[in-house]
C-alpha cells in the first residue's frame, strides 16, 4: 500500500500474481546506458593469440591445435572460419550442427554463400532447442531454399553436439578441418557464456567428425569412434570406466584425481561412482554451476569430494573433465552435463585433448583458476546449503572471471604474466608415476 501511495496509484492498479513476474522482462532494466556505476567495465574480447594477425585460419590450424576460450577470446574466429570456408575455392564441403542459432545471420549466411559457391553443405538443425525454436525453423527454411541439405537428426534424440567440419583440398592432400566445442554456434550468447572450442585438423578427429555427421544424417548406424565419445552410445559407460580406473589407481598407490566442470550433476550412477571413488581415496573437485544432487563432505561417503558453484559476470557454461590416470592425465571438453537427459536422450560429444600444450593450458588455467576463486565461488555443504568460499570476503580474494579477462589481454595465457599465474596452482601440478 505504501508503494501505491508513493506512485499515486489506487487499489485498482494493484494486481496479485501467482508466482514471479516474467524474468525476461527484467532485462529491460539492463538496456540502455544508464547507471554506469552499477555496470561492469566494458570488455571487448580479443582474437586468440594463436590467430592474431594471421588471416589464413586454415594455415594456423595446420600448424597446431588451437583452443578458444569464450567470451574472453573472441567468437569472431569461429564465424571467420565458416566465412573463409564459404569463399575458399579449395573447400569442397561444409557440415555443421546448429542448436541455438539466435538472431545473428552470419553463420547461416556463410552456409548459404558456400552453396552459391558450389560447395556441398549440410546443416543438422535441432528444431526443439528451447527458446530458439522459432528462429531455428526460420533459418532452416532459408537454408533449404538456398540449397543447403538440411536434416533434423535422429528420431527421439536432441542434437546437442557442437561440431563443424570443413573438407578442403590442400596442396599436399585433402584435409578435414574440425571445430568442436562446449557451446552453441551463436555469436550473441558467445559474448555472455563461458565456453571452450577446439580447432584441429588431426586426421583421427576429422575421421570421427565425418562418421558423426554420417550418423546424424542417417547414412550409417553408430560405431565406436577413434577419439570422440558420443552419447547416447558410449559416453556414459566410458565416464564410469574412467572413474573406476581412478579407483583402481588409488588402490595401487598411484596418483588419483578427478576434476569436472559442468552446469548440472544429476545422474545417479555417476554420483554413486564418485562416492565409491571418494571412499577409495580419489581426490575429487567438482565445479557445478547449477543443480548438484551429490552431497560432498559426508563422513565415510564423500569426504574427498568438494563442490563449488561460480556465478559472476558471465554464465559458466563449459564442460571439462579431468582424470589423473596415474600422472598421465586425460582431459575432455564436452557438450554434455552429467544428467540422464544428456546421456540417454541427446546426441552429445566429449573431445579428448591430445595436444600437450592445449591440455596444459586447460589444466593450469581453465580448471585451476575456478578452483582458486574466492570472490564469486559458493561451496556446497553436506546438508545441501551453500556458503561463500573461505577467504572470499577480502579485497584480495581471487576472482577467476576477471583473471581470465586479464589473461586474454595478455595473449591468451602465453605471456610472462600468464606463466607467473600458472605457478600459483600447485594443487593441479601433475605428479610423477611411482616406480
Amino acid at each position: 500500500m505504501d508503494l501505491l501511495q508513493r506512485l499515486r496509484l489506487t487499489e485498482d492498479d494493484l494486481y496479485v500474481v501467482d508466482g514471479p513476474l516474467n524474468p525476461v522482462r527484467l532485462m529491460a532494466l539492463c538496456e540502455g546506458d544508464h547507471s554506469p556505476e552499477l555496470r561492469f567495465p566494458p570488455f571487448i574480447a580479443p582474437i586468440a593469440a594463436a590467430l592474431r594477425h594471421k588471416p589464413d585460419l586454415f594455415a594456423s590450424i595446420r600448424h597446431r591445435d588451437i583452443l578458444l576460450h569464450h567470451p574472453y577470446e573472441s567468437f569472431e574466429s569461429v564465424v571467420s572460419f565458416l566465412q573463409q570456408a564459404a569463399q575458399d575455392p579449395q573447400v569442397l564441403a561444409i557440415k555443421q550442427t546448429l542448436y541455438r542459432t539466435g538472431g545473428d545471420p552470419r553463420i547461416i549466411g556463410a552456409l548459404v554463400d558456400a552453396v552459391k559457391n558450389g560447395k556441398q553443405v549440410t546443416a543438422v538443425v535441432e528444431l526443439r532447442a528451447r527458446f530458439d525454436e522459432q528462429s531455428n525453423i526460420q533459418w532452416a527454411r532459408q537454408m533449404e531454399e538456398a540449397g543447403v541439405h538440411v536434416v533434423y537428426g535422429l528420431v527421439g534424440y536432441k542434437i546437442h553436439a557442437k561440431a563443424s567440419l570443413v573438407v578442403r583440398r590442400d596442396e599436399d592432400q585433402i584435409r578435414r578441418y574440425v571445430h568442436l566445442a562446449t557451446g552453441n554456434y551463436n555469436p550473441a550468447t558467445a559474448r555472455l557464456y563461458n565456453d571452450v572450442g577446439l580447432f584441429t585438423c588431426h586426421p583421427e578427429f576429422g575421421e570421427d567428425a565425418t562418421n558423426l555427421f554420417n550418423l546424424l544424417t542417417g547414412i550409417c548406424q553408430f560405431r565406436p569412434l577413434r577419439r570422440l565419445l558420443v552419447a547416447p552410445f558410449d559416453l556414459h559407460a566410458r565416464l564410469l570406466a574412467l572413474i573406476a580406473r581412478e579407483v583402481e589407481d588409488a588402490h595401487h598407490g598411484f596418483p588419483a584425481r578427478i576434476i569436472a566442470k559442468m552446469n548440472s550433476l544429476v545422474d545417479r550412477e555417476i554420483i554413486e561412482a564418485l562416492y565409491r571413488a571418494s571412499q577409495a581415496g580419489v581426490k575429487i573437485d567438482l565445479i557445478v554451476r547449477g543443480i548438484c544432487c551429490l552431497k560432498p563432505g559426508v563422513k565415510g561417503v564423500s569426504d574427498n569430494i568438494t563442490v563449488r558453484s561460480i556465478v559472476d559476470r558471465f554464465l559458466e557454461h563449459s564442460r571439462i573433465y579431468y582424470f589423473e590416470n596415474a600422472a598421465q592425465p586425460e582431459v575432455f571438453l564436452s557438450s554434455a552435463d552429467w544428467m540422464p537427459r544428456n546421456f540417454y536422450r541427446r546426441i552429445e560429444t566429449a573431445i579428448p585433448i591430445v595436444d600437450g600444450n592445449v591440455r596444459e593450458r586447460i589444466v593450469s588455467e581453465l580448471l585451476a583458476l575456478p578452483l582458486e576463486d574466492k570472490a564469486r565461488a559458493r561451496v556446497l555443504l553436506p546438508d545441501g546449503g551453500y556458503r561463500p568460499a573461505p577467504g572470499g570476503g577480502t579485497a584480495k580474494a581471487r576472482r577467476s572471471q576477471f583473471e581470465f579477462i586479464a589473461l586474454a589481454g595478455n595473449g591468451g595465457g602465453r605471456g610472462p604474466k600468464a606463466r607467473t599465474t600458472r605457478r600459483k596452482y600447485p594443487e593441479i601440478k601433475l605428479a610423477k608415476r611411482p616406480c
